[in-house]
C-alpha cells in the first residue's frame, strides 16, 4: 500500500516566517521516515486572491486555483499555526473560505502545531481552528504540539528545545499512520 502524501502548510503569508521554517523541518522529518510530503506556504498566495478569487470570483483565479487543487487532492494535512492576536492568521481563514465547501476537508485528517511568543503556544489559535475543522467534518489529530515562548524567528530556537523536537517527531510518526 502506498502511503498517503501529507501536505504541510505554513499557515501565514508573512515572508520569512518561522512557521515556514518549521513546515520545512516537519517535511524533512517525514522525508527521513520515507513518507511522501509536500509543503504549501500561504506566502505563495497571490496578492490579489481576496479580491479576485473568493465569493463571486471563485474558480476564476489561476494562481489561487493551483493552491486549491493541491488542497483538494490532499488527504492529510499538517498546519503550522502561528498565533496572531490570540488566534490564527486571518489569511488562513480567507484561504479556507476560498476552498470548496465542504468537500475540500470532509472526511480527511489533519494535525496542528502551534507557534507563539507567548506562554500558551497558540492554544487558542489551535482551538479556534479545531472548531472550524470539526465544522468542516475533518478529523483533527489529538496531539497538538504547542511551541511556546519563541522569542526569535530562527528554527534553531525551536530545535534547541529537546521537548519540542520530541513532540514534532512523535506527531509526524503518528500522522503517517493516522
Amino acid at each position: 500500500m502506498i502511503p498517503t502524501q501529507i501536505t504541510v502548510i505554513a499557515a501565514t503569508n508573512r515572508v520569512g516566517a518561522l512557521s515556514a521554517q518549521i513546515a520545512a523541518h516537519y517535511a524533512a522529518l517525514l522525508e527521513q521516515k520515507g513518507h511522501p510530503r509536500q509543503v504549501l506556504s500561504l506566502s505563495e498566495l497571490p496578492a490579489d486572491f481576496i479580491a479576485k478569487a473568493l465569493y463571486e470570483h471563485q474558480g476564476q483565479h489561476a494562481g489561487f486555483n493551483r493552491l486549491r487543487a493541491i488542497m483538494e487532492a490532499t488527504q492529510k494535512y499538517v498546519f503550522i499555526v502561528p498565533e496572531y492576536n490570540g488566534s490564527f492568521p486571518g489569511v488562513l481563514k480567507a484561504f479556507i473560505d476560498g476552498l470548496q465547501f465542504p468537500d475540500t476537508f470532509k472526511g480527511k485528517k489533519c494535525a496542528l502545531v502551534g507557534v507563539s511568543k507567548g506562554p500558551q503556544g497558540a492554544t487558542q489559535a489551535m482551538s479556534h481552528l479545531t472548531d472550524i475543522f470539526h465544522y468542516l467534518r475533518m478529523h483533527v489529530h489529538p496531539l497538538k504540539p504547542r511551541l511556546a515562548g519563541i522569542q526569535d524567528s530562527q528554527l534553531a530556537t525551536v530545535l534547541a528545545n529537546a521537548h519540542y523536537v520530541k513532540l514534532l517527531d512523535e506527531q509526524a510518526t503518528s500522522m503517517m499512520a493516522y
